[in-house]
């Protein structure tokens, strides 16, 4: 299979393997510099920034560790590394993701596999501008970017983010882009379960295994097979539980209620919680939330990234007209200027459940402000007087987001519809604390 060539420099000082990869990555297309010292890495990469699409390195080195090479290059550029490691080294391998490492793969592996995994590794660069399938902000964008490399993974992802900000959908694009994506997603929301029946629901029961159950019942965790279970607020979950699920984890089987038979579990473990889990020893277990958290994903509130709201408000209001009966055909720019003055503590859920119940009572073509805000309609005054300075600076600011989501993120677009040249408008954005979106394009 053909990939997408790059410039790929290869830090392994086993020579055989050295010289196997390079002959094999050249073939592929791919220009190969190998080093097999750290030291000798470090120049290159130092002397040539920028120049590397990515960097294939060892984890144990003759003169350092591979870790060490990769923090020190990071401070000079921002080129993706994709680390070998062997069994051993398998935590370290996750604790250099959660720092910024593209990928890692464990010895010995396919050569296949590893082709794969530098095609992806080369296609969530940031150089490569990404599609923005989860948002147009750059938070949302290197959401996406994480949750793409985290795709051909098994370790548990951890999602934490408020409530409303999307964590199930970042769930579902994960089972969407990974090799599972034919097989079950099995969402269980552990805080509307009541706890003494999660168990059952979870791992299922034997016919008679307590009073009522008069059936065998295979549990959330047989049904996922070998795709993903998801596990919603998972902070919600009882501690003795949370030992099972541990122990799940841990062994790799459970048992239904009322047999001593052991079902092996094949699925991957995806959890969500909008609790600061970390946090609360007494409610969630240590052990458990370290072996949950292997790899973390983070989402921002809606507040903290406007670029996304008037993207977001199209793409629900675009399912909402294509399943309902409604003149409502778009937003109105009075009701941008609100939605992008709003705190959305709801976030992303309750901008979607304003726009349900505005396209179902309103009469208008375009939605305004009243429609969305019926709660602002009487006496709704400003906490205080802006200057006009201010005024013109919040228009402006409403101004380059409106643009931003119109552009789907895209700086050069943006600023061509603005009147104004690329480095004002990254001035602008930096001064109104707006995000940078697809930077990287060229």
């Amino acid at each position: 299979m053909q990939h997408n060539a790059g410039r790929i420099g290869l830090l392994e000082d086993d020579p055989i393997m050295g010289e196997s990869l390079v002959q094999r990555l050249s073939l592929e297309g791919h220009k190969v510099q190998w080093w097999t010292r750290g030291e000798q890495a470090l120049r290159e990469l130092s002397a040539h920034v920028g120049d590397f699409d990515l960097v294939i390195c060892d984890i144990r080195l003759p003169d350092m560790n591979g870790e060490d090479v990769f923090r020190q290059s990071c401070c000079e550029s921002s080129t993706p590394f994709l680390f070998m490691s062997g069994y051993g080294d398998i935590d370290q391998a996750v604790r250099l993701m959660r720092s910024g490492a593209v990928d890692f793969i464990t010895k010995p592996f396919e050569m296949a596999t590893l082709l794969d995994r530098i095609a992806s590794s080369l296609r969530s660069s940031p150089r490569d501008s990404l599609e923005g399938e989860l948002g147009i902000s750059a938070s949302m964008r290197h959401v996406e970017m994480v949750l793409r490399r985290y795709a051909s993974h098994t370790l548990p992802v951890l999602i934490q983010g408020e409530t409303g900000t999307g964590k199930e959908i970042c769930a579902r694009f994960l089972h969407q882009v990974s090799g599972r994506a034919s097989s079950p997603f099995m969402a269980v929301n552990c805080a509307a379960i009541p706890g003494e029946l999660l168990e059952s629901e979870l791992f299922g029961h034997e016919r008679g295994a307590f009073t009522g159950a008069n059936q065998l019942h295979r549990g959330y965790a047989e049904r996922a097979g070998d795709g993903i279970l998801f596990l919603d607020e998972i902070g919600d979950m009882p501690i003795p539980l949370q030992t099972k699920l541990l122990r799940l984890i841990e062994d790799g089987h459970f048992h239904r209620l009322g047999s001593e038979m052991p079902i092996p579990f094949k699925a991957r473990i995806v959890c969500a919680t909008h609790q600061n889990v970390e946090s609360e020893p007494g409610r969630f277990r240590q052990d458990l939330y370290f072996r949950l958290s292997a790899l973390p994903v983070a989402i921002l509130p809606l507040r903290e990234r406007p670029e996304d709201i008037l993207w977001l408000a199209q793409r629900f209001l675009d399912e909402i007209t294509e399943a309902r009966d409604t003149p409502v055909r778009g937003i109105s720019a009075l009701a941008e200027d609100v939605m992008l003055e709003h705190q959305w503590p709801g976030n992303a859920r309750e901008l979607r459940n304003r726009l349900e119940r505005a396209a179902a009572l309103s009469e208008n073509t375009l939605l305004m402000p009243i429609d969305l805000f019926p709660d602002k309609r009487a006496g709704h005054v400003a906490g205080s007087v802006a200057t006009l300075s201010e005024a013109r600076d919040a228009a402006e600011r409403r101004q380059i987001v409106r643009v931003l989501s119109m552009t789907n993120g895209q700086i050069s677009e943006a600023a061509r519809y603005l009147g104004v040249s690329r480095t004002t408008l990254w001035e602008k954005m930096t001064r109104f604390g707006i995000e940078g979106g697809a930077r990287s394009e060229n």
